[in-house]
Parts: structure tokens; C-alpha cells; sequence
């Protein structure tokens, strides 16, 4: 029968894989972001990663991560406590290569001995490989974020920094002193508090060894439990203070670090996310007691970035694997890419993406240039702003690129399923979007110079698009009008929040973005009744925008 009907078996009209791609040079939003905050040479360095991260093993490797779950082990077969958690090999290839790239805390060091746009080029290099798949970003995250905080006591900093540091993945539990690379992850959220970490109740109570204490308590998410070190909040004499929990005591005993179970999570299943028991863990303090808080605030600030990279990145995967399809597909007499409505979508999608990927590399030129006043102060209220806007659009638009792909989106070989389940993630992970827009609200009635700069940031684009002026000034009059309430400020603390964040977009595509993608911004995210469906522009040429955010291989 098969020789009387030839390619039978053959599929026909379904777009090839998007692999063998540049996942960093493909990008026009990544890499004209990459020049204008830093130079060409930016691109040329992370073009290998790029490389890399759009070949058909990242993506084989990235299915593999999540297909596998992580296994908690408690007890080894002599019955001796161990709780170790078991990765696929596939994670392992994953982490290696992020480490290699230098995704985790290697800036840090680059900074300090003068490289210039070491965060920068971190950023778009984590945005990048982030994705190939989104799971084991959370540990490279943490160990980013934890340098910025072990620097409250220089003796810690000096032992911890250059292993988090180093380009060496080194996995397994052992001693400090017999590895070539670390990790670092954080303990704060404890089953009553959630957010509230000034309600955690887990102790720390000093032992006879200077700068040691006790923990006592519990911790109810601790992310990659298999980590080298921990950082912590605690209840100690003096107040909330931080701590740092290594897995492993310098003399090679195992430390009192119970998994008491793994997490079953919405999102990724490659990472393992995990309850701790503490019962006599042994902790360095970090920093003064009852200065937790202010200890961790750096962390916060850099993981925030990476939420915002992190659903960055989901929404610029969604895009390109949407708009590869819709460039490939043919349906009712012509490729689906010529049919204006759904031009219409993808080019809204690809506005949306390009906003986020602005705004973030933006944020992350900012860490270069600690020294700026202007840029310390933007870098204070834009994160939380961030924050806020850029991870409550991912689950929309993950989902709306996911209809582009019709039946085959809702298809776990796809990747489009993996992405619409993580696209949640990181508007709860760091502060929910209420903790960011009241965190956007503290900061305004404390710090005055960050309203100045964002005024500032937003103003460099003055004169270039009506609708943005008019979304600035319309802005700036909704925070005078409830200055003097408390109760309207709070509730209304998230369209405060929104309006914000989308006239900082609308500000660097106005300066830099091709005129079609800010016309179709401004027109449709600024001073509108836009209703937040994709695919309602009527503004931008859509033919060249749709062209512009379609991978190429």
C-alpha cells in the first residue's frame, strides 16, 4: 500500500525543529541592547554561547532535565542520613555549561579587577542560555546574588567569593577545601511568614566558637538543595540576622541540613526545590544581629534581576518558537505569517518581547556602574518596577505564542507546555507582585532621588512620541493625586506600579528601538484602553516587526 501512496508515512506542512540557530545573534533586541549599553565586542564574546544554546543537543539535554525528576536520597543503604538529591545527567550538562559561560557570580570578580560590562554581558549571557532550559537557572542565579551579600564580612567573602566565582562546575558534597568550584542557594521563607520574613521563628543560638551559632527551625522552599552553602534568615538575641550554612563543616563532617522533602512544583521539574529541617545546623553570622535584612537586601536586588531576565527570556523562547512556526506553517491557501491577524499577533508578541529585553539589559547596565548616583538610584526603583511588570506579562504572552502553534503548543515535545508552567515563577519568587509594588511605594516615600531618576530616564525620550509624554505626565499626576491618602496610595500601588514600568519601555523604544516596534508600543500599551489581548495593534508596520523578532538559521 505505502509504494502505491508515496510519503505516506512523511509529515508534510509542519515547520522544522528551531534548532541551529544563534540564540545571541538571531536576537536584534538582545544584541542592539548589547552595543548601545556596552560595544560590538559583547556580541563577538557571547556569540559561542548563542551558538551553543540553539543546537538541537542544548534542546534534547534541556527535555531530558525535565523529563528526569531530581530523587531524594535520606539514607544511604547503611542506613547512615545523607540527604542527597540525584540529578540527571542531562542537569549536569546544563550546569556545566552555564558555569563555564560564567552565568554565576564570575562578574563579581571581573568588576573588581576592571572589566568593563561584566554584569552586562552576564545578563544577556544568562538571558540567553536560560533558554535552553529554565530550571537549572535558579542555582546559577543564587550564586550570583550571594557575593553582594557575603561582602558584609570580608573573612567570609574571602573564603566563599573566588569558588562561586571560579568557571568550574564541581558537583558533589565535600569540603571546601577539595573543590574547584561552588554554589550557593538561600533559605528565607518559613511555612507561617511566606514574604514576611520578619515572622520567621527559626533560632540561632551562639555556640563556644566565635561568629557560630546553632539553627533551629525550618525552612519551607529552599531551591537545589545540593547546593555548597546556604544563606539564611534566623531569630538571633540581637534580632533577624543573616547566616551562612555551609553543607559541609570545614574538618569534612557532613552539616544537620535534613531535605525533609522535595516540592512538587508547577513549573520546571528539573530543579529540586526543598522543606529543611534545621536542628543544630552550625552557621556563620553574616554580618550583625539583628541586620538580616539589610545584609540580604543586595541578593534581593540581584535576583530580582534575574526574575526579570528569567521571564525575559521565557517570552523572547515563546516568540521565536511562535513566530518560526507561523513563518513556516500553511493554512487556508498561504503561509500563516502573511495572514494579517496573525501578523497582527506576532508582532504584538515581538513588541512585548523587545520592551522586556530592553528594559532588562537596561537594569543590568546599571549594575556595571555602582559609582553613578543616577544609575544606583534607577537601579533601586526600576528593579522592583521591573519586577512587577515584566513577570505579570510573561503568563499571557507565553500563552498567547503558545495558540500560535495551534494543537502542537499544547504538546509536551513542543517546549511551549514547560514554558507556559514556569511562566508564573518569578512574580512570585522574590517578593509577589503586591511585595514589589509596595516595595515601589517604600521607595519613593524614603528615597527621593529615585523618583528624580526615573523622571530623568523617562525624559531622555521627551518630544520623540506624543503618547509617551502624555502616559509620563499622566503618570506623574496619578502618584500627586494620591500623595496625601495612604489607603488610595496602597491600593492603587499597582497600576502606579504598571504605568511606571511600561513608560520606562516606551522610553528606551521611543530612543532606540526601530519606529515600527515603538509606534506599535506606544500606541498600544500607553494611555489606551488596551484590554492586554494579543493581537489588537493598530499601529507599526507589522510585516517588518514580525521580521525582525524571527529567528534566523
Amino acid at each position: 500500500m505505502s509504494d502505491l501512496v508515496p510519503g505516506l508515512r512523511a509529515a508534510t506542512n509542519q515547520p522544522p525543529p528551531l534548532v541551529g540557530h544563534n540564540v545571541v545573534t538571531a536576537d536584534l533586541a538582545l544584541t542592539d541592547a548589547l552595543v548601545r549599553h556596552g560595544s560590538p565586542e559583547l556580541v563577538d564574546d557571547l556569540a559561542p554561547l548563542g551558538e551553543e544554546a540553539g543546537t538541537e543537543e542544548a534542546r534534547e539535554h534541556g527535555m531530558l532535565a525535565n523529563r528526569h525528576h531530581p530523587e531524594l536520597t535520606p539514607y544511604d543503604r547503611f542506613g547512615n542520613r545523607v540527604d542527597e538529591v540525584e540529578f540527571h545527567p542531562s542537569w549536569h550538562w546544563l550546569m556545566e555549561r552555564a558555569v563555564g559561560h560564567g552565568l554565576q557570580a564570575a562578574p563579581w570578580e571581573q568588576q573588581e579587577s576592571g572589566a568593563e560590562h561584566a554584569h552586562l554581558r552576564r545578563a544577556a549571557g544568562f538571558f540567553a542560555w536560560s533558554q535552553t532550559e529554565p530550571g537549572h537557572g535558579c542555582p546559577i542565579s543564587m550564586t550570583y546574588a550571594a557575593v553582594p551579600a557575603l561582602r558584609a564580612d570580608d573573612a567570609i567573602a574571602k573564603e566563599w567569593a573566588p569558588l562561586l566565582a571560579a568557571r568550574s562546575y564541581d558537583p558533589g558534597v565535600r569540603v571546601r577545601s577539595a573543590k574547584t568550584g561552588a554554589l550557593a542557594g538561600m533559605g528565607m521563607t518559613e511555612k507561617q511568614g511566606g514574604s514576611d520574613v520578619r515572622a520567621n521563628v527559626t533560632s540561632a543560638r551562639p555556640t563556644a566558637e566565635d561568629g557560630w551559632y546553632a539553627l533551629h527551625g525550618h525552612k519551607w522552599f529552599t531551591s537545589a538543595p545540593m547546593n555548597d552553602v546556604f544563606l539564611v534568615l534566623a531569630q538571633a538575641d540581637g534580632g533577624m540576622t543573616c547566616f551562612l550554612v555551609p553543607r559541609v563543616l570545614d574538618d569534612g563532617t557532613r552539616n544537620r541540613i535534613d531535605v525533609v522533602r522535595l516540592k512538587d512544583k508547577l513549573g520546571n521539574r528539573s530543579n529540586a526545590s526543598g522543606e529543611l529541617e534545621l536542628d543544630g545546623t552550625l552557621a556563620q553570622r553574616l554580618g550583625d544581629e539583628g541586620r538580616g535584612v539589610r545584609t540580604i537586601i543586595e541578593m534581593v536586588a540581584a535576583t530580582r534581576l534575574d526574575c526579570v531576565l528569567g521571564s525575559a527570556a521565557l517570552m523572547r523562547h515563546a516568540l521565536a518558537e511562535a513566530s518560526w512556526h507561523v513563518a513556516h506553517r500553511s493554512a487556508f491557501g498561504g503561509l500563516l505569517v502573511d495572514k494579517p491577524l496573525m501578523q497582527n499577533v506576532v508582532a504584538d508578541l515581538a513588541v512585548e518581547s523587545e520592551a522586556a529585553t530592553a528594559l532588562a539589559m537596561r537594569l543590568a547596565s546599571a549594575v556595571d556602574r555602582p559609582d553613578d548616583a543616577h544609575e544606583v538610584a534607577l537601579r533601586r526603583i526600576a528593579l522592583p518596577l521591573a519586577k512587577f511588570w515584566v513577570c505579570k506579562r510573561t503568563p499571557a504572552m507565553v500563552a498567547e505564542a503558545l495558540e500560535c502553534l495551534g494543537g502542537n503548543g499544547y504538546v509536551e515535545e513542543s517546549g511551549l507546555p514547560l514554558m507556559f508552567r514556569e511562566s508564573p515563577l518569578n512574580s512570585i519568587w522574590e517578593g509577589s507582585g503586591n511585595v514589589n509594588a509596595l516595595d515601589v511605594l517604600r521607595a519613593l516615600g524614603r528615597e527621593p532621588e529615585v523618583l528624580q531618576a526615573w523622571i530623568s530616564e523617562v525624559g531622555a525620550a521627551r518630544g520623540g512620541d506624543s503618547r509617551l509624554d502624555r502616559a509620563v505626565d499622566d503618570t506623574l499626576a496619578l502618584l500627586g493625586d494620591s500623595m496625601g491618602d495612604s489607603g488610595a496610595l496602597e491600593s492603587g500601588a499597582r497600576r502606579l506600579a504598571g504605568q511606571m514600568a511600561a513608560c520606562l519601555q516606551g522610553s528606551l523604544l521611543v530612543r532606540f528601538a526601530p519606529a515600527e516596534v515603538a509606534d506599535a508600543f506606544c500606541g498600544s500599551r500607553l494611555g489606551t484602553a488596551y484590554a492586554g489581548t494579543f493581537g489588537m495593534l493598530t499601529s507599526g508596520s507589522l510585516r517588518e516587526v514580525v521580521q525582525r523578532a524571527t529567528p534566523t538559521t
